[in-house]
Order: C-alpha cells, then sequence, then structure tokens
C-alpha cells in the first residue's frame, strides 16, 4: 500500500502555522486540536520546518523563560524526513524507525499533501495483519 492509498482513507488534513508565528501560536494550535505537530510553511504554503511537542520541551529545558514568544523558525526542525505519495508504508515504517520520528510529510514537489504519523502506519499495519489471517481462517474453514 502506498502513502497516497493511506492518505484517501485517513484524509489529509494538516495543521500548520506561519513562519512568522511565536511559538506561543504554535502551542495554542497543538493544545486547540489536540495533536502532537504542526507544519511550519512560508507566505505561499511551502513547508520550512516541522514543529512537535518534543522540539518544544527541548526548547523549554534549554530557555526556561521568554522563548514562547519568540518565532516558531527557533525552535522548529527544519531538516523534515518527506516521503512522496508513492512511498510504500513498509518504507514509511522504516524511516520512521531509523530517523526516530513519529511524523512524516507527504509532498509532491512543493505542494503538501499531508502527514503520516506512526499511529496511521501502525494503524495500517494491524488491519492488514487482520485481514491476512480472516482470509487464513476462511481457507482453512473451506478446505
Amino acid at each position: 500500500m502506498s502513502v497516497s492509498e493511506l492518505l484517501k482513507n485517513k484524509g489529509n488534513q494538516i495543521y500548520a502555522v506561519d513562519i512568522t508565528d511565536t511559538l506561543r501560536d504554535a502551542i495554542a494550535l497543538l493544545n486547540a486540536k489536540n495533536i502532537g505537530v504542526v507544519l511550519v510553511t512560508d507566505q505561499k504554503g511551502r513547508m520550512k520546518g516541522i514543529l512537535s511537542e518534543r522540539d518544544i520541551i527541548r526548547r523549554a529545558l534549554a530557555q526556561e523563560t521568554g522563548f514562547r514568544d519568540e518565532p516558531v523558525t527557533k525552535t522548529m526542525t527544519s531538516k523534515v524526513f518527506t516521503v512522496s505519495p508513492t512511498t510504500s508504508i513498509d518504507e514509511v515504517m522504516e524511516l520512521m524507525t531509523n530517523s526516530r520520528v513519529r511524523h512524516i510529510p507527504v509532498l509532491d514537489g512543493d505542494e503538501i499533501k499531508g502527514l503520516v504519523s506512526i499511529g496511521d502506519v501502525v494503524k495500517r499495519k494491524i488491519s492488514d495483519a487482520e485481514n491476512e489471517a480472516a482470509v487464513l481462517r476462511e481457507y482453512i474453514a473451506t478446505g
């Protein structure tokens, strides 16, 4: 299964903040939407980085006060692992595991197509395993 097929099933809604927004703005969005990551985009909608709860915690440990009112660009991760819509779910899982990331944006050129989380990948893998088990049970039962 490819990432584009996964996005068809789960949807391709993403949440983003502008590169000029403050970290406080991003934290408010994370909290309001109960999500763990936002993309950071420029005025043309091109991805410039990603900001996760983990990034915010690291920043809070490095600078206890005042950082919430600084631009999100000071805290975001700018080197972002991405995949294309044709990337397989197995490849995404391998990239997430090897890179120790839990969210990977899906890009088609500069266009953001969606965001895949580790939860999406695990849910899909479980579904595939359950379907395979059901097919095997049916095969055995019908002899």
